[in-house]
């Protein structure tokens, strides 16, 4: 059974690769706080300082809430884990994060979720659509792949980095949202934005698609042009987070 408690890690492992632990376990417990994890499935990752390409990801069977710092499972690209635990990682979840961990120098973090209206946009054919500003600042940094179900198939790797290309946010058709960033900050804020913009699409069209308005062509490149400023934003908003999880989920830094 899996147990929240994991002994300190702190001492063992460098200063750099310690912080790289913290920030993710705070994603884990940010995506948590929000309502956003789906049980003991979906992943977060986190590249690994070090010439050796490893990253952290969350051992299988512990809820989000419980994630810390500590409890974080390191793996090489191969998934070999390369730390003395006793925990084991979700090999789908292996799958998606070793690919664009390999592929992408700058994704430093990954995150995947499986959100109600995440899958919801993400099924629908025309994808994000540009009806609310969220979807507006992000439409263009939106890459699209092809549901091919569990992903438990190495060979899918290839197609989903070449589908990705070099944006920082995906759909998973019939499947989830992904965001990755070179910091947690910049993962964290572009989700969000995501997330948000699919849930006001998914209200939009309760009433249905025929009424619904799409924002002018020219506002529309306006937003795009003003979206470029989120990495601004994302360093400006990650403090509060943390600040958040102190007040709301402590201990994530364990």
């Amino acid at each position: 059974m899996a147990d929240g408690a994991a002994q300190s890690l702190k001492s063992r492992v460098s200063a750099e690769e310690w912080q790289v632990r913290v920030d993710l376990a705070a994603l884990y417990r940010l995506v948590a706080l929000h309502g956003w994890d789906d049980m003991i499935f979906t992943h977060i990752s986190a590249r690994a300082p070090g010439p050796e390409h490893h990253f952290l990801i969350n051992p299988y069977g512990f809820y989000f809430e419980e994630i810390t710092a500590s409890s974080l499972v390191k793996v090489d690209l191969d998934g070999n884990i390369v730390q003395e635990t006793q925990n084991f990682i979700n090999p789908a979840g292996f799958t998606i994060h070793s690919a664009i961990h390999g592929a992408r120098e700058d994704a430093q973090f990954v995150i995947h979720l499986h959100t109600v209206a995440g899958v919801g946009v993400a099924a629908q054919a025309e994808g994000l659509l540009p009806i609310g500003q969220n979807a507006c600042l992000l439409q263009h940094q939106v890459a699209y792949h092809g549901y091919e179900g569990l992903a438990l198939n190495h060979d899918e790797r290839e197609r989903l980095v070449a589908d990705l290309g070099d944006k920082p946010l995906m759909l998973l058709r019939n499947h989830g949202t992904l965001a990755v960033g070179q910091t947690a900050a910049a993962a964290w804020v572009g989700m969000f934005f995501l997330e948000r913009a699919c849930a006001q699409q998914i209200a939009a069209l309760s009433g249905g698609r025929e009424h619904v308005l799409i924002a002018p062509d020219a506002a529309q490149e306006e937003t795009k042009e003003q979206g470029r400023g989120i990495g601004f934003i994302s360093a400006l908003a990650w403090p509060g987070a943390l600040r958040q999880l102190d007040r709301k989920s402590p201990g994530y830094d364990a």
